[in-house]
């Protein structure tokens, strides 16, 4: 098992938070220290993000600094599988470290985290919170709400050229059109390596994971009551694809929030916890 770092603060019912692609616990701000006077706040690096190594032996965990120090070319050709961090495998690594029923609160690529684990493991994930989040990340003929694919490559080729650039771009994405855009992408900016350089092998697995995954046809059998959180002006994930998370899902709500893009806890905190714990107490 790969211990990953978890932030716990505050008490009562247990709400364990995961991050998006790139990021790390820490990202959750002032809406993670709200939410810790009412519940139990977890906050998660995933594998190879903020304080949690990679899995052996892939990286720091092996007593290197991850495949980007080493002369193995990165690239989105090897499965994330291969490198030891599909979506399963995080998946296990999370339930393993948690021994209670939980909620659990994604955020994009933490949304499809959290719908996966609800589905492999039901009797631990008692409600889902999905933020920013979408089932299928990249356009498919018949999924127009997304990314498109050549979009996905520009971004992996890049990041193996400047990995830090390629981050503080997809910032920029994740704040376009936000309320406070200014003052936004400077606060996350400054919160993005403040706990040092995500690995390079755990951000090509995410992408692989965002690029492969379409979690459409299996939403209806995740049975656990969800609320769907997306931002009015989100470019990353459209509202479109709450929308459907909300439809499609067996017991799901849906909240717009107006003005907020793909980062609505930070860009509009207050609404957000407001929400969430409106939902936290009603399905106890």
């Amino acid at each position: 098992m790969t211990a990953m770092h978890v932030d716990s603060s505050g008490s009562g019912a247990p709400l364990v938070m995961l991050h998006g692609w790139g990021m790390h616990g820490g990202m959750w701000g002032s809406a993670a220290k709200h939410l810790a006077r009412h519940v139990r706040v977890m906050a998660v690096d995933l594998p190879g993000h903020g304080y949690s190594v990679p899995p052996s032996p892939l990286g720091r965990g092996a007593g290197g600094e991850g495949l980007g120090e080493t002369n193995e070319p990165l690239s989105l050709t090897l499965s994330p599988r291969e490198r030891g961090l599909s979506l399963d495998f995080i998946v296990d690594e999370l339930s393993a470290q948690f021994n209670e029923p939980i909620t659990v609160c994604g955020w994009s690529l933490g949304g499809q985290i959290a719908l996966r684990w609800a589905m492999r493991h039901p009797q631990q994930v008692n409600r889902l919170v999905l933020v920013a989040s979408t089932p299928c990340f990249v356009q498919r003929l018949d999924w127009p709400c997304a990314m498109a694919a050549e979009t996905l490559h520009e971004f992996s080729a890049a990041l193996l050229q400047n990995y830090r650039t390629t981050l503080k771009r997809f910032v920029a994405l994740q704040v376009r059109g936000s309320e406070h855009e200014r003052e936004l992408l400077a606060d996350f900016r400054e919160r993005l390596f403040s706990r040092g350089e995500p690995d390079r092998a755990a951000l090509v697995g995410g992408l692989a994971i965002l690029r492969d995954t379409d979690l459409r046809a299996v939403l209806p059998q995740i049975t656990q009551p969800a609320l769907v959180i997306s931002g009015e002006r989100d470019t990353l994930t459209p509202p479109a694809a709450s929308a459907y998370l909300a439809e499609t899902l067996a017991d799901a709500c849906l909240v717009e929030i107006k003005g907020a893009a793909h980062a609505p806890f930070l860009s509009h905190p207050d609404i957000f916890v407001e929400h969430l714990m409106g939902f936290m107490h009603e399905r106890i």
